[in-house]
């Protein structure tokens, strides 16, 4: 899935190297080497991948921090190029806009019945768009992805509660055809216009509606939604901004988004050079929750504006995963 989350603070404290970061030729992963910990830029991807790096430094690896570096597709070719080893990915964004399919690509979850020549649902869908995706990243680029958490950080679209109300508005069904009669801008970053988990996959998916992005940075979304100049913004599942502004998340009545599961994603050099590398970050897997999630990013983009590093650290430390 996808740009992703809001930043306010983390931004100016921490080296904005998305602009400037330029790929080398790679430099794989040997035993004793550092390992180059990655993240995309918005809080909750830095504070998970502060946690990989002290987990890593914890099992006594050597780490080299490169967080907050841009986007999916920075993130992305810096892994393939061998410029990172790991970074956290999300399991819908790994299906949705690294390898470009939908959730009727994934076995088990076509629709349908194998007499109509469809395939039966699956048990357990978040199983299996995480198969899925781990098995087509090894297959194409030679990646890994680790365990995954139960933490959902499921894509949405959220309005004032006022909006929702007075539109009668609690659908995305519905915000498609209030489009008609009301002026619908999305506060979220440019790419997620042409995006297959934004208003492209949204107009497939919902049908072609009249919408607008106003194309502004992760880390302003919420502030520009709420100073109105859109009337819609991107959110997802685990912003403290949503429970802080008393916003409605509006229901993906039509199931556009697939699960959102965080997880390592991992050059697969870097794991048979380093053998402590799986499972220390592995260790983290069952302690992140949606729940724990959504209050480490309350603790950075609420009234504490704590450091995304501190923040890392301190949960760590209670689950008892460092010292």
């Amino acid at each position: 899935m996808v740009t992703r989350r809001s930043f306010v603070k983390a931004a100016a404290a921490l080296p904005v190297l998305g602009g400037a970061f330029t790929f080398a030729s790679p430099a794989f992963a040997q035993s004793g080497s550092a390992i180059r910990v990655g993240s995309k830029d918005f809080p909750e991807e830095i504070i998970i991948g502060e946690m990989y790096a002290l987990l890593l430094e914890g099992a006594g690896l050597k780490v080299e921090r490169k967080l907050n570096l841009g986007g999916t597709a920075v993130a992305q070719e810096a892994l393939k190029n061998g410029d990172l080893d790991v970074y956290p990915e999300y399991t819908g964004t790994g299906l949705l806009v690294v390898l470009g399919k939908k959730l009727s690509d994934v076995p088990g979850l076509g629709g349908g019945t194998p007499e109509a020549g469809g395939t039966p649902a699956a048990a357990d869908p978040v199983d299996a768009v995480y198969n899925y995706v781990n098995e087509e990243y090894q297959k194409q680029f030679n990646l890994v992805w680790l365990d995954q958490t139960p933490m959902n950080d499921s894509q949405a679209l959220a309005v004032t509660r006022k909006f929702s109300e007075e539109n009668s508005v609690t659908t995305i069904s519905q915000l498609v055809a209030l489009a008609s009669t009301v002026k619908i801008t999305f506060s979220a970053p440019v790419d997620f216009e042409e995006r297959d988990d934004g208003l492209k996959g949204l107009r497939e998916v919902y049908g072609n509606f009249d919408a607008t992005v106003n194309g502004v940075a992760p880390g302003i979304k919420y502030k520009s939604f709420l100073d109105g100049d859109a009337n819609v913004v991107l959110a997802f599942s685990t912003d403290a901004e949503i429970s802080i502004n008393d916003l409605v998340v509006l229901e993906d009545d039509k199931g556009l988004w697939p699960p959102y599961h965080v997880a390592p994603v991992v050059r697969k050099e870097a794991l048979d050079a380093n053998a402590t590398l799986a499972p220390a970050l592995n260790a983290l897997a069952p302690k992140l929750t949606t729940e724990e999630m959504t209050k480490m990013n309350a603790r950075v983009v609420g009234d504490e504006k704590a450091e995304p590093a501190a923040v890392a650290k301190d949960f760590l430390t209670q689950q008892g995963l460092i010292k």
